[in-house]
């Protein structure tokens, strides 16, 4: 099996305060590029829109631009920036830290499914 889609042509974007993500869907791949504006943090664009407290989706990042702080549920916390590659388990916050654009690559497929999406009924 071979499959190759491209992120200039995504199959959905998903548009949330101050930032979206675009997704391409593959047979055991959801690929995503999220871009979050200056301003952003996940409890207060996101949270509303996914309905709980903190983050509850797996991240396997890579940081292409910008800056940006994770802090989990425990306390943990850490700054990411342009090439670091990072694993985040649910239960965090995240917020873009400076004024510029933050765009992840984000490959673990959870972002691509659920991330910014209402639980529904």
């Amino acid at each position: 099996m071979l499959e190759v889609k491209t992120v200039d042509k995504p199959d959905e974007r998903r548009d949330f305060p101050r930032g979206h993500l675009e997704a391409v869907h593959l047979s055991g791949l959801d690929f995503a590029v999220a871009t979050f504006e200056p301003g952003w943090r996940w409890s207060q664009s996101v949270a509303p829109i996914a309905g709980t407290e903190s983050c509850m989706v797996h991240h396997n990042g890579f940081v292409v631009r910008g800056r940006m702080r994770l802090r989990m549920d425990d306390g943990g916390e850490a700054e990411v920036g342009p090439g670091d590659v990072f694993v985040c388990t649910p239960g965090h916050d995240a917020w873009v830290v400076g004024d510029e654009q933050v765009v992840v690559h984000d490959f673990a497929g959870g972002m691509a499914q659920t991330y910014a999406k209402s639980p529904g009924p």
